[in-house]
C-alpha cells in the first residue's frame, strides 16, 4: 500500500475488485484487542495472523491505521526546519506501516476469501480510504517540503537511490494534482472519492455474476470432457449441495477446458454466454452504466490537470511515454493477427465439414475445433499433454528454476508454525542455497472457490527495503486450479502451467529485491510483466522437463516425441491468443483518448471492434463490463497493452539466453538478470536497466518470430 507513495491511484488498484461489510458497533470496543492492529509476531521477523481474522474488525482496523498515518504525516509537516531529504523523504518513507499491515488482510479478504459480509465492509470503506489518501496526496504542507527537496536535487544532485526516489515521489504527487488550486485540488478529491465507489461496485458486479452462473450437467451431458474434468465438476457440484450432478462455474479455469472438450455445441455456446456477458445482463449487476460514470469522471479529473485524456496523463511516466507510441506496437502486430485468425477458422471449418457437423465457427466453437485441429495437425492432445503437469512436480521445478538462476532454497515450513487463512494454503521458506540466509516465505494458494477473485496473480504482505529493517519478505502466489476430487491429482493445461511460471515470476522479483527505499519497490506497468512473462520459458527447458514434466501415475518423463509436438506446436493458435489480447488492450486505449460524451459501451464496443476489422469468430479476452483490470480499479488503466510491451522484451530477452553458451542456464547471463532485471526493482529506469542486460535496446522482430508472423522490415521496439 504505502511502500514509498501513497496516492489516491495507487490505493484505487490495490483496492481493484475488493468488497466488504460491516455492522454497527461500538468502534472503539472494536478497536481494542484488535489483531488486524497488532504488531506482526512470532517468526520470521513478524509474520501476518491470518489465522485469527474476522470481517468486523476490518472497518475500524482500517480507520484508525489511516488516522495513524496521518498523524505520521503532520509530524513530518510540523518540522520546523528546512526541508532536506533526511527529514521529509525518510520519514516518509518509512510511515504508514500499521496501514500496510491492515491492507494485507484487506486483500486477502477482498482477493481470497470474499463474503457479503466483507463487500459491503468494502463499500462503506472506499470513500473513506479515497479521501484519507486525498489527504495526503493533496497535502500542500507536505507537498512544498517535498517539492523544495526535488527542487534542490535538481541544483546538486544526491546520490542515485536517494535521486531516483525524490523524482519517483515528486513525479507522483505533481501527477497526482498537488501543483493545483485549492477549488480544483477539493475537486479532484471529490472526483476520487467517487470513483474508489464505483470501482468497489464494478468489482462487486462482476463476482457476483460469477457466483450466480452455474452451469449444472447430467450424466448424459458429459460426452468429450476428460475424466479428471468430471470429477472435480462433480466435486464441486456436491460442494454447492447438487450432488449427483457435474458444475460449470462462471470462471475462466472452468469456462476454458469446457468449451475445448465438450461434445455438447448447446451447452457450450449457454457457458460462453455465462461467462462473457458477465457485468452486461441489464440488471441490478449491470456494469454499463458504471463504465460511462468512470470514463467522464477520469476525464474531467486529468482536464484539471491541463491534458487532452486519460491516456496522455497515465503513460507519460510508462516506457511507451504516451498513447501514440502504445498504439504503434499494437497496431504492427493487428494486421498479422488477423490474418492468423482467417487462417485457423479455415483450418477449423474444414474439420467441421468433414465431420458433417453442418456449421459455421461461432466464438463458442473456436477452442472446441481448434483442438481438433492441433490433434490433426501437430498429433497433439492437450490432455495427454496434462498428464505430465502434475501440480506438485510443476511447483518443484518453480523452485528448481530459481534454485538455478537465483540461487534460491525452498523449504517447506513445519505445519502449524506459520498461520494462514485456509488449510490449502501452504508455506515455504525461501533461503540462499550457499549461505543459508534467509530471504523470506514464499505462500502459495492454488484452489478456486467462492469468493476468491478468478484468475492467477502475486502479491506481497512485505516487501524488502534496507530502510525498513531488510526483513524477509513475505511473498504470495495465488491462482484457480480446480480442486480435484479427494484422492485425484491436479493436473493442468499447458498454458496454466505457463501461467503458473509467469506468477512465479513475479514473486521473484519481490524475493530478490536488494533496493534502499520503500518506493523503489514500485512498478512500471509495461515493464513490470516483463520479468514473470519471461520465466514462462524456463518450463519447456530441457532441464525442466527431464526433471518435472513427469507422468502422474507412472513416473515417466514426457516423450521425446511429445515435447517435440509442443515445441512445434508453439505458434499454432496465436492468431486467437493474439487476437483477443489486442482487442481487449486496444479497446482499453480507445476508451481512454475518446471524447467519453460520446461513448455508450456496448455500442462503442461493437462499433470500435468492426472498425478495427474484428474477426466475428472471437471476442475480446475480457469485454468491458467485466474487464477488471481496468474498471476495477487504476493499475492497468491504459495499461493493458504493457503485456505487449513486456513481451517484445521477453522475446528478445528469451532470444539472449537461447544464444548464450549455457542456454537458458548460462551463469553469465543469469547473473545479469537477476542483477539488472529484477534486483533493482524500479532503482533503475527500465530502459537503461535493459540495455545493462542486453546491451542494446529491445527489438519487435524476436516477438513476430515467436508467434510465427512475418516479420516487418526494420523492425524495433
Amino acid at each position: 500500500m504505502k511502500k514509498g507513495i501513497i496516492k489516491s491511484l495507487g490505493i484505487f488498484a490495490l483496492v481493484a475488485g475488493f468488497q466488504a461489510n460491516s455492522q454497527e458497533q461500538n468502534e472503539e470496543t472494536k478497536t481494542m484487542d484488535n489483531i488486524l492492529l497488532a504488531e506482526w509476531s512470532g517468526p520470521y521477523a513478524g509474520i501476518p495472523a491470518f489465522d485469527q481474522m474476522k470481517v468486523e474488525l476490518v472497518k475500524p482496523a482500517m480507520l484508525k491505521a489511516m488516522d495513524a498515518h496521518l498523524t505520521e504525516i503532520d509530524k513530518i509537516t510540523e518540522n520546523p526546519e528546512p526541508a532536506t531529504f533526511e527529514n521529509t523523504i525518510v520519514p516518509f518513507e518509512d510511515s504508514g506501516d500499521l496501514l500496510n499491515r491492515v491492507f494485507t488482510y484487506y486483500g486477502i479478504f477482498s482477493s481470497n476469501i470474499s463474503s457479503p459480509e466483507f463487500r459491503e465492509v468494502q463499500r462503506e470503506l472506499s470513500p473513506e480510504i479515497s479521501e484519507y489518501s486525498s489527504k495526503i496526496s493533496q497535502n500542500t504542507a507536505l507537498f512544498e517540503r517535498i517539492k523544495t527537496v526535488y527542487e534542490n536535487s535538481q541544483e546538486n544532485p544526491l546520490p542515485a537511490p536517494e535521486q531516483r526516489v525524490i523524482d519517483l515521489i515528486y513525479e507522483e504527487f505533481a501527477m497526482e494534482g498537488a501543483n493545483l488550486n485549492k477549488e480544483d485540488k477539493e475537486r479532484y478529491a471529490e472526483i476520487n472519492k467517487e470513483l474508489s465507489e464505483l470501482y468497489t461496485k464494478f468489482s462487486n458486479n462482476v463476482l457476483a455474476e460469477e457466483e450466480n452462473y452455474i452451469v449444472y450437467l447430467t450424466e448424459d451431458q458429459l460426452s468429450g470432457l476428460p475424466e479428471s474434468y468430471v470429477k472435480a465438476a462433480a466435486n464441486t457440484a456436491e460442494a454447492n449441495g447438487e450432488s449427483g450432478k457435474y458444475a460449470v462455474t462462471n470462471t475462466r479455469s472452468s469456462m476454458d477446458p469446457f468449451l475445448t472438450y465438450s461434445d455438447e455445441r448447446e451447452l457450450r455456446e449457454k457457458v460462453w454466454l455465462n461467462y462473457y456477458s458477465r457485468g452486461d445482463n441489464d440488471d441490478e449487476f449491470d456494469n454499463n452504466e458504471v463504465i460511462k460514470k468512470i470514463l467522464k469522471l477520469r476525464d474531467e479529473r486529468v482536464e484539471l490537470l491541463g491534458y487532452d485524456n486519460f491516456a496522455q496523463w497515465r503513460l507519460q511516466n510508462r516506457m511507451a511515454k504516451n498513447p501514440e507510441n502504445a498504439m504503434e506496437l499494437m497496431k504492427a502486430v493487428w494486421p498479422a493477427a488477423i490474418a492468423r485468425v482467417e487462417e485457423e477458422v479455415e483450418d477449423m471449418q474444414a474439420v467441421a465439414n468433414r465431420e458433417g457437423a453442418n456449421i459455421t465457427i461461432e466464438p463458442w466453437d473456436y477452442r472446441y475445433y481448434a483442438e481438433k485441429v492441433r490433434k490433426e495437425k501437430y498429433d497433439l492432445d492437450s490432455e495427454e499433454v496434462k498428464q505430465y503437469l502434475e501440480l506438485g512436480n510443476l511447483t518443484q521445478a518453480l523452485f528448481f528454476t530459481a534454485g538455478e538462476l537465483f540461487n534460491f532454497d525452498f523449504k517447506p515450513v513445519e505445519e502449524g508454525s506459520v498461520p494462514v487463512f485456509l488449510e490449502d494454503v501452504k508455506v515455504w521458506e525461501v533461503s540462499d542455497k550457499d549461505s543459508g540466509e534467509l530471504i523470506g516465505l514464499w505462500y502459495l494458494d492454488p484452489f478456486a472457490r467462492p469468493g476468491k477473485r478468478s484468475g492467477a496473480w502475486a502479491t506481497t504482505y512485505r516487501s524488502y527495503s534496507e530502510l525498513e529493517g531488510a526483513k524477509p519478505v513475505l511473498a504470495s502466489n495465488n491462482s484457480n486450479f480446480i480442486k480435484p476430487a479427494p484422492g485425484e491429482p491436479v493436473l493442468v493445461s499447458w498454458d496454466d502451467a505457463e501461467t503458473f511460471f509467469h506468477e512465479f515470476g513475479h514473486a521473484l522479483h519481490f524475493l530478490a529485491a536488494d533496493i534502499k527505499y520503500p518506493t523503489l519497490n514500485s512498478g512500471v506497468r509495461d515493464y513490470t510483466e516483463f520479468q514473470s512473462q519471461l520465466l514462462e520459458r524456463w518450463l519447456s527447458t530441457d532441464k525442466v522437463i527431464n526433471r518435472y514434466l513427469k507422468h502422474h501415475e507412472t513416473g515417466e518423463v514426457i516423450p521425446d516425441e511429445l515435447v517435440a509436438k509442443i515445441k512445434k506446436a508453439a505458434t499454432f493458435n496465436q492468431g486467437f491468443a493474439t487476437t483477443e489480447f489486442l482487442a481487449s488492450a486496444l479497446m482499453d486505449m480507445k476508451y481512454h483518448t475518446t471524447d467519453p460524451d460520446k461513448i455508450e459501451p456496448r455500442k462503442f464496443e461493437k462499433e470500435t471492434l468492426d472498425e478495427l476489422g474484428m474477426p466475428d469468430e472471437i471476442v475480446m479476452r475480457h469485454r468491458s463490463p467485466h474487464f477488471g483490470h481496468v474498471f476495477s480499479g487504476e493499475g492497468y488503466a491504459t495499461g493493458y497493452y504493457g503485456y505487449l510491451w513486456a513481451d517484445v522484451l521477453t522475446s528478445d530477452a528469451a532470444e539472449a539466453f537461447a544464444e548464450a553458451p549455457g542456454g537458458f542456464y548460462d551463469a553469465n547471463l543469469a547473473e545479469k538478470l537477476v542483477k539488472y532485471l529484477f534486483a533493482p526493482r524500479n532503482a533503475m529506469d527500465p530502459a537503461e536497466a535493459y540495455r545493462k542486460f542486453r546491451g542494446r535496446d529491445a527489438k519487435i522482430d524476436a516477438l513476430m518470430r515467436d508467434r510465427g508472423f512475418p516479420v516487418p522490415e526494420d523492425a524495433e521496439e
